[in-house]
């Protein structure tokens, strides 16, 4: 699990194709402190598992599923991507809730600023525009973000100026593809009401659940 809350900006430093998968290596330097092979790392908001160690760098298998909805697949030796190392329960909670499993991935329509906040719009795939919400959060490249409105299959990203330069949001442009991983508290809402016709979310079962 992570929070959505990036720790460091990396660098691709070598992505090689196999015939299925891939391997990738990431230089980096803070993410390297507490980490040990076998731990998770969220690459770009995609959870990865740490094979090798070097002094300023990490490798990852990536798998064939991996490519197929990610990013990934468009790496190019010193692009920049968001790391994140996996939650602890020491750790506060400052975004939200995130797998590192990505849903899919979108399109950047544009990019302004306004004052000091930069404003993205990005072209969600109708797959998974039903579980976003205004005001709702939204995991993009493994940021833990708020959505500042939704239309027509598109949202609207107000960015505050620490997250925009924080993070490889800065290097992004228009129609470049991010990863998007949706709440997934949606999804367990979707499942619960889909069981049968006489599931509903009422104030007992709130209460019965510890959620009122």
């Amino acid at each position: 699990m992570f929070t959505g809350i990036i720790e460091e900006i990396g660098k691709v430093k070598k992505f090689q194709l196999t015939q299925k998968n891939a391997l990738i290596e990431i230089e980096c330097k803070k993410i390297l402190e507490e980490i040990k092979i076998g731990d998770s790392v969220a690459i770009n908001g995609v959870c990865q598992t740490v094979t090798t160690i070097s002094d300023n760098s990490f490798t990852a298998d990536v798998s064939t599923e991996t490519l197929k909805v990610t990013n990934f697949s468009n790496f190019k030796i010193g692009d920049f991507v968001n790391l994140e190392r996996a939650l602890t329960l020491q750790s506060r909670l400052g975004g939200h809730i995130i797998s590192g499993h990505v849903d899919n991935i979108a399109k950047i329509e544009k990019i302004s600023q306004n004052e000091d906040f930069y404003l993205f719009s990005i072209s969600l795939p109708k797959d998974i525009e039903k579980y976003v919400v205004k005001k709702g959060s939204i995991c993009i490249n493994g940021i833990s973000l708020t959505v500042a409105n939704i239309s027509n299959q598109k949202i609207e990203l107000a960015i505050i100026p620490h997250t925009y330069k924080s993070t490889n949001l800065q290097y992004l442009k228009a129609n470049d593809n991010v990863n998007v991983e949706v709440d997934m508290l949606a999804k367990y809402v979707e499942k619960f009401l889909s069981r049968d016709n006489n599931s509903c979310i009422s104030e007992d079962f709130l209460k019965e659940n510890g959620f009122y």
